[in-house]
């Protein structure tokens, strides 16, 4: 494999001394690609998936061509869900550690307008956030895109699938005409080359290699009977054990009826889809995240952008009809060099689409018979943490170092029983090990900093 370090670009050093701090040593393949043109101006296409890198690429070059001493908003970052825009909010301030007061603000839908109408009153050099909310804040003309120099669009193909493509136009229309664009896109189907190039000036397209290795993951397809399909993924979690597995389903209403059946079986599993409230799908993530809750069924759209770190198991309840979807969906598991299991479940009228998948991937599906799937264990697939939820957050100055110090201390736990630790604006959700939650919280008993509040347990 051909080296690629982040010291032969044109970096500042105090960057390259960032990002060496960061453990950022080599380039994945998007940002060798993609970095050299970036930083030298030009616009770009660039398809890759999730997890390749790609916010390293544009976020380091957005920031080697901002100028911290001029406070307007000089990069806009869309993205097609809040969750996307929050992680990459949160990478761009770790980029931009080695760079002074560098004001990065995240604008995106589910959240009052106020507090976020206040933060843009006092300037920001970089806005990421969704398309909806950055509209509103246009048509309100409480944000002003006239100094924008780059515009990157995250996901460009789920945000035209999600609806947005009208909003896009309308943000666009507000920037500069003489700006760089970057269009980032884990599939680039004709509909997306065709919106997208009024967006572009002379754009240099570029390709990551989206195939996974099948040292790193396990694919196996069964062949199923329609009527059979929600209680094959019940045996497949029972043979196989995966401590977190990530299904999905074509529609909203499969999510549902298969969550349903799931937890009539004593199963932990959650559904996440379009018309959830926001409070209740940040929830439902941070149980997944902190491994709170076994399987969490969604749709392709929802499922968007989600940051999972440790998946054991992907199963695909219905087969994608795009192969590029699928080839996205499963490389959701074996990242880190972690072993993953992609599982796909597949009707006759479905073997068309495994079909297109096998053209895509250049081999064959290995199909296994259900039937030589038992359950390993009598015991249920009980998750190994228990969230607790505590009704204090950022508004209440609460952090997650004190809320692990009360754990530690008054709880009595030690910090391998502390998981993830999520500090919202009025809630805060903390992973404990199942088997000392209750004590913990009893000996707790709603005390952090000499302060009281409510607990509770999610479940």
């Amino acid at each position: 494999m051909s080296s690629h370090p982040f010291s032969t670009l044109a970096l500042a050093p105090a960057q390259l001394r960032n990002l060496a701090d960061l453990g950022y040593q080599q380039m994945t393949p998007i940002q060798a690609q993609s970095l050299p043109l970036i930083l030298s101006g030009r616009d770009l296409i660039a398809q890759a998936k999730t997890g390749s890198g790609k916010t390293a690429a544009f976020g380091l070059g957005i920031l080697h061509h901002l100028n911290p001493s001029y406070f307007a908003v000089q990069a806009l970052v869309l993205c097609p869900t809040r969750e996307l825009a929050d992680q990459v909010a949160k990478e761009l301030r770790r980029l931009a550690r080695c760079m002074d007061n560098i004001k990065i603000l995240s604008l995106c839908g589910g959240v009052p307008m106020g507090p976020q109408i206040g933060s843009l009153e006092h300037g920001a050099h970089i806005v990421v956030g969704t398309p909806g909310r950055i509209q509103d804040h246009l048509s309100r003309k409480t944000l002003d895109l006239k100094a924008v120099k780059m515009l990157v669009l995250d996901e460009a193909d789920r945000m035209v699938d999600m609806g947005f493509y009208d909003e896009i136009r309308y943000i666009v229309d507000a920037t500069p005409k003489r700006r760089q664009t970057l269009l980032f896109s884990a599939t680039y189907p004709e509909s997306i080359r065709k919106d997208s190039s009024r967006f572009l000036t002379d754009p240099v397209e570029v390709k990551v290699e989206a195939l996974h290795s099948s040292s790193h993951i396990e694919q196996r397809f069964y062949a199923i009977e329609p009527a059979e399909r929600n209680a094959a993924v019940a045996q497949l979690l029972n043979h196989f054990r995966p401590t977190s597995t990530l299904a999905f389903c074509n529609t909203k209403i499969h999510c549902r009826e298969l969550v349903a059946e799931l937890q009539a079986q004593g199963f932990s599993a959650l559904a996440l889809y379009g018309e959830l409230e926001q409070r209740d799908r940040d929830e439902i993530l941070v149980r997944f995240a902190n491994q709170s809750c076994s399987v969490l069924v969604a749709t392709d759209v929802a499922a968007r952008g989600l940051d999972i770190s440790t998946l054991d198991a992907v199963i695909n309840v219905d087969v994608s009809r795009d192969a590029e979807v699928h080839i996205h969906r499963i490389g959701r598991t074996g990242r880190g060099g972690d072993k993953g299991l992609a599982l796909s479940l597949a009707a006759a009228n479905e073997k068309k689409w495994v079909q297109l998948i096998e053209q895509y991937q250049q081999t064959k599906a290995e199909w296994h018979k259900l039937e030589e799937l038992g359950p390993v264990s009598d015991e249920a697939l009980v998750p190994p943490m228990v969230t607790l939820c505590i009704a204090g957050g950022r508004k209440d100055k609460l952090r997650p170092g004190d809320i692990l110090g009360a754990l530690t201390g008054d709880g009595g736990l030690v910090g391998a029983q502390v998981g993830k630790i999520n500090v919202f604006e009025f809630f805060s959700y903390v992973a404990l090990d199942r088997q000392v939650a209750e004590r913990a919280l009893r000996k707790l008993n709603g005390t952090i900093k000499g302060r009281n509040f409510k607990m509770r347990f999610v479940e």
